[in-house]
């Protein structure tokens, strides 16, 4: 059984998603605010965590960046923020997915399904992918290696850089690589794009400012070269 923690100060929220993720076949911790939830996420070790991004003791970004230098757990916001730069903060420090308050608990569900469906998928594949000298990605341990030094990617990232390594040279819109790492039927929209790359190159180039493995193609989108410059 997969584990949820969910972590929010409301306690009728918590109550919610608690009642949908059980009946979904989930087993869900819960925390009530940051400290308690960096905490249990240590001691439980869950498969996913579902975070608001105002807490009280630490904020959610806190934990976030708390979550992240311990592993890749999966994260999915909780945000009632309308501003497009707190999911965008939010993205940058690694969290696979948001949902804005207020939101439909089956959708939050169906979020969940798919963020693990996405790892599931990746684990799956059982072979390594090398592009050029550089870049090696160990799909079933889901481990990255650029110029032989170990790379710490999350979910999303290494999907992402996956789905470009498969066909590296080629040009793919932010929607494609929206499709490929959220799926058709999960609302987002492209500007998460750009947070995840900006992840991944701050992880993968010598220069994150003059990348020499993922490019952008202006008015177009992103390209992982077949060889470095």
């Amino acid at each position: 059984m997969r584990t949820v923690l969910v972590v929010d100060d409301e306690p009728e929220i918590v109550r919610i998603l608690r009642d949908y993720l059980e009946r979904a076949g989930f087993e869900v911790l819960t925390a009530s605010d940051g400290e308690m939830a960096v905490a249990a996420a240590r001691r439980q070790r869950p498969d996913l965590v579902i975070l608001d991004l105002t807490l009280p003791s630490l904020d959610g970004l806190d934990v976030a960046r708390a979550l992240r230098r311990d592993g890749e757990v999966p994260i999915i916001m909780l945000t009632a923020r309308t501003e497009e730069s707190d999911r965008v903060a939010g993205l940058e420090l690694g969290a696979d997915d948001y949902v804005a308050k207020p939101f439909s608990p089956r959708e939050v569900v169906a979020r969940v399904r798919a963020v693990l469906r996405r790892v599931d998928a990746v684990r799956s594949h059982g072979d390594v992918v090398r592009v050029g000298d550089a870049i090696e990605l160990d799909v079933p341990r889901m481990e990255t290696s650029v110029d032989g030094n170990h790379v710490e990617l999350t979910a999303t990232e290494f999907q992402l850089l996956l789905h470009m390594a498969r066909q590296p040279g080629r040009v793919f819109t932010r929607a494609q690589l929206l499709d490929a790492v959220h799926g058709v039927a999960v609302e987002s929209y492209e500007r998460a794009i750009d947070a995840h790359v900006k992840n991944i190159r701050r992880k993968i180039e010598r220069d994150p400012h003059a990348p020499r493995h993922l490019q952008t193609v202006f008015g177009v989108g992103y390209r992982l070269a077949d060889s470095a410059a």
